[in-house]
């Protein structure tokens, strides 16, 4: 009977450990809307779509659990169209939420652009209004299987500033659609109150439930970087771009107290070698400390 006590008392202590462990791994909320999608998932559908059409599909399709949004605070998520413009070689894919039937706000956009023969490259960047600055994320594999990707994926790029190379996109099943001759780009039909058949908002869950799911898409494939690539994209999206006064307004607070604060700082030895240290301070929701970052390059003299 004692052994049967203790036994039923390890498990609960088991149990409540686990519960608390898996509480504190929670990452804290920014209080920006764009804790609630994923980018990284987003990224990972336009890999997995055939036309922009079925990416718009797959976006809204619940088990996926990318979208969590709720722009409007009206106890449902928002619908996201997918709207592409082209201009030559360079495609953009704006992923846009419904707000209100007047109103409409960008959450990120994917830039596409071919870079040469049977070969692409791709970004996606969240919208500053929706994460509280430009969020830049692109594929990428570790600069040790170099010689591997070429084989398999054709000509990558090799970052020189950094150890990874950017992914060769080519092969995507969505890509190669949109630059066959034929193709023409894609501009959703759907609007406020007018929805694909069998489409249902559901009920957003909570930032404590979202944030285990949306930490699923998190991989080494996917990085996060600090510049955009493609200069012809962006001039070619800048005009689109919306935002909403609703969206602007109900999260002017977080905006205001999310900050990002990059510094570089370079010490130079008596030999002429030198160490440059960059560190990034990312604030949260109540202008606390969220993540800090420091990264340290050594260079030598001649």
């Amino acid at each position: 009977m004692v052994k049967y006590v203790l036994s039923i008392i390890m498990i609960l202590s088991f149990g409540l450990t686990s519960l608390k462990a898996q509480e504190e791994k929670t990452p804290e909320s920014t209080g920006m809307p764009g804790d609630h999608f994923s980018l990284e998932g987003a990224l990972e559908l336009f890999k997995m779509s055939n036309s922009p059409e079925e990416f718009e599909k797959l976006i809204n399709t619940k088990d996926n659990e990318v979208n969590n949004l709720n722009l409007n605070e009206d106890g449902e998520t928002d619908y996201i169209r997918v709207e592409s413009k082209q201009d030559g070689d360079v495609h953009v894919f704006i992923l846009q939420a419904l707000v209100s039937e007047t109103e409409r706000q960008d959450i990120a956009v994917i830039e596409l652009e071919k870079t040469g023969d049977n070969e692409a490259n791709v970004q996606i960047i969240g919208d500053e209004e929706i994460f509280g600055e430009e969020m830049i994320l692109e594929p990428t594999e570790e600069n040790g299987n170099a010689e591997e990707s070429e084989i398999k994926k054709g000509p990558n790029v090799s970052d020189k500033s950094t150890d990874y190379i950017v992914v060769n996109v080519w092969g995507w099943p969505c890509v190669r659609f949109v630059y066959a001759p034929v193709y023409r780009p894609w501009i959703s039909p759907w609007r406020w109150r007018v929805y694909p058949v069998g489409w249902k908002p559901w009920r957003p869950l909570a930032w404590k439930a979202w944030a285990p799911i949306r930490v699923r898409y998190h991989r080494p494939g996917i990085k996060i970087v600090h510049n955009r690539r493609f200069t012809r994209a962006n001039t070619l999206y800048r005009p689109a771009r919306v935002s909403s006064t609703t969206v602007r307004t109900r999260y002017a607070g977080a905006h205001a107290n999310y900050k990002v604060t990059r510094t570089k700082t370079k010490v130079t030895g008596p030999r002429g070698n030198s160490v440059t240290k960059k560190t990034t301070t990312v604030k949260g929701p109540k202008g606390n400390v969220r993540g800090q970052k420091t990264t340290v390059k050594k260079s030598r003299r001649g």
